[in-house]
C-alpha cells in the first residue's frame, strides 16, 4: 500500500461498530444533559467571568460569553448531526477517520488529546483554587510549594489538583452508570448554588459598575482591552467554557437510542449553560468594579465575602467545589474514551484499547490521569485555558468541513440522521469562518504552542506509518 493511499484511506464504519460493540449502552438524555451541563458549567463559570472582565472586556464580559456561545451553538448543530449518524467512541477523531481518512483523523484526535489532557488539569486547578478560597477563612492553608504550579509563587505542584484527579479516576473506574448517578446529583446541587449566588448577588449590584459598559479600547500586557477588540479577545478565552458538548459526543458509544439522545443532550445542555454563564457574568461585574477581579481565580466566592455574605460564600463555594467533580467526570470520561479509541485503532499502543472485565477502558483512564497531573503541576491556570480552546477549535474546524462529506454518504453506507444542520450548504462555511476567527483571537503564545503540538503529532504519525509498513 502506497504512503499516500495509506493516509487517505477512509476507515470502514462496520469496524467501529464491531470494535465498540462491547461498550455498554446505559446513558439516557438526562444523563447526557447532566454530563453536558456538568462539564460546561464547571470551573469556568466560577473563574472566567472575573478573569476576562479584568483582562479584556470590563463590564461587557457577558457579550464575550454571548459571542462565544453563538459560535459554540453553531458547532453544536454540526456535532448533533455527526453523533446521530456515527455514535462511536472518540467523537471527532472517529468521524474524521471515516470521512477523510486515517491521517486527518489523527490530526483531529491529536487536537482533542491536547484538549482533554489540558482540560482535566485546568478543571483540577480551578477546583484547587476554589477549595483553598473556601478553607482560607478557617485558616487552613497549604504551603505555596504545594498550592501552585511549578515556578508560580514558589510552587512545585498543586497537591489538591493532583489528589482530585486521582479521586475522580477511582470513581470512573467503577463504571459509567454508577458515575452517571453521582453526576446527576452533583449537577442539580451546582445549579442550585449558582442560583443562590445570582439571587444574593443581585441584592448588592451597583449600576455604576456597568458604566461604561464597553470601555475604550487599548492594549495591555494581557492583550486587547475594551472596545469590540476586547470583547473579541475575551470570547476566544471564554470559548473554553463551551467545549463540554464534545464530551457528550465522545461518549455516544454508550448512549441508549443515540439518534434521539445525542442531539437533545448536546443542544439542551448548551442552552442551559449559556443562560447561566451570561447571568453570572452580569451579576459578578455589577457587584464590584471589574478591576477588582484581576488575577483572582475564585471571583464568585471573593465577591460574596467582600459584600458581607460570608456564610453564603461558604455555601456556594462548598457546593461549587463539590460540583466541579462533574466537570472532571465529564472530561476524564471523554478523554479516556478518546485514548481508548486510539488504542482500539492501533495508532497508539494497543493495550490502551483493551477493556477490563467490566467492559471499561480503565488502562486509558490511568494514562490520562497521570499525564493530567503532570501538566497541571507545570503550567499556570490562565495559560491552560487558551491551550484547551486551541485544541478544541482545530477539531471543530475539521468537523465543520466534514459535514459536506457526511451528507454525500447519508442514506448510503451511513444511516440517515434524526437531526440535520439547518441552512446547508451555506451554514458550514459560516461556522468555519466563525470558529477560525475565534482561534485567531487566541494569544500568539497559545498559537505557537499549538503549532509545536501539531508538529510533534505529525512526526509521531510518520514514525507510526514507517513502523507499521515494516511489519
Amino acid at each position: 500500500m502506497s504512503f499516500l493511499h495509506r493516509i487517505m484511506r477512509k476507515e470502514d464504519v462496520s469496524q467501529y461498530q464491531n470494535k465498540d460493540a462491547h461498550l455498554e449502552r446505559t446513558l439516557r438524555v438526562k444523563d447526557f444533559l447532566a454530563l453536558g451541563v456538568g462539564t460546561i458549567v464547571s470551573t469556568a463559570i466560577f473563574t472566567l467571568p472575573g478573569v476576562v472582565a479584568a483582562d479584556h472586556t470590563g463590564p461587557s464580559v457577558s457579550l464575550s460569553f454571548l459571542v462565544a456561545a453563538i459560535v459554540a451553538a453553531m458547532v453544536a448543530f454540526v456535532y448533533a448531526e455527526m453523533a446521530t449518524v456515527m455514535p462511536f467512541a472518540g467523537s471527532a477523531y472517529t468521524w474524521i477517520s471515516i470521512l477523510f481518512g486515517e491521517f486527518f483523523g489523527w490530526i483531529v484526535g491529536w487536537a482533542l488529546i491536547a484538549e482533554y489532557l489540558i482540560a482535566v488539569s485546568f478543571v483540577a486547578s480551578g477546583f484547587s483554587a476554589n477549595l483553598r478560597g473556601l478553607l482560607d477563612p478557617f485558616h487552613v492553608t497549604l504551603p505555596n510549594a504545594l498550592s501552585n504550579s511549578l515556578g508560580t509563587n514558589g510552587g512545585i505542584m498543586d497537591l489538591i489538583a493532583a489528589v482530585v484527579v486521582v479521586i475522580t479516576a477511582l470513581l470512573l473506574s467503577c463504571g459509567t452508570s454508577e458515575t452517571a448517578r453521582v453526576q446527576n446529583i452533583l449537577v442539580v446541587l451546582k445549579v442550585l448554588a449558582i442560583a443562590l449566588f445570582i439571587i444574593v448577588g443581585l441584592s448588592v449590584v451597583d449600576i455604576s459598575h456597568y458604566v461604561p459598559f464597553i470601555p475604550e479600547y487599548h492594549e495591555t500586557a494581557a492583550g486587547a482591552f475594551g472596545g469590540w477588540q476586547g470583547i473579541y479577545a475575551g470570547s476566544s478565552v471564554i470559548f473554553v467554557a463551551y467545549i463540554g458538548f464534545d464530551s457528550i459526543a465522545a461518549n455516544s458509544g454508550e448512549a441508549i437510542n443515540p439518534q434521539k439522545t445525542m442531539p437533545r443532550g448536546i443542544l439542551g445542555s448548551l442552552l442551559i449553560a449559556v443562560t447561566l454563564f451570561i447571568v453570572v457574568a452580569l451579576v459578578l461585574v455589577g457587584m464590584f468594579d471589574y478591576s477588582a477581579y484581576k488575577d483572582n481565580a475564585e471571583p464568585v466566592g471573593w465577591a460574596l465575602r467582600m459584600s458581607g455574605h460570608g456564610t453564603v460564600a461558604v455555601i456556594v463555594q462548598a457546593i461549587s467545589v463539590i460540583g466541579m467533580f462533574t466537570a472532571l467526570i465529564g472530561m476524564m470520561l471523554a478523554g479516556s474514551r478518546l485514548l481508548y479509541s486510539f488504542g482500539r485503532d492501533g495508532i497508539l499502543p494497543s493495550w490502551l484499547g483493551k477493556l477490563n472485565n467490566k467492559n471499561l477502558p480503565n488502562r486509558a483512564l490511568i494514562v490520562l490521569s497521570i499525564v493530567a497531573v503532570i501538566i497541571g503541576s507545570v503550567f499556570p491556570f490562565g495559560f491552560l485555558a487558551q491551550l484547551i480552546s486551541a485544541g478544541a477549535l482545530v477539531a471543530f474546524m475539521f468537523v465543520t468541513i466534514g459535514i459536506y462529506a457526511l451528507r454525500k454518504r447519508e442514506g448510503k453506507d451511513l444511516p440517515l440522521p434524526a437531526f440535520k444542520l439547518p441552512l446547508y450548504p451555506v451554514m458550514p462555511i459560516i461556522i468555519f469562518v466563525c470558529v477560525f476567527a475565534v482561534f485567531w483571537g487566541l494569544s500568539g503564545q497559545a498559537k505557537v504552542y499549538t503549532l509545536i503540538w501539531f508538529i510533534i503529532g505529525i512526526v509521531y504519525y510518520l514514525f507510526y506509518i514507517f513502523k507499521t509498513r515494516k511489519q
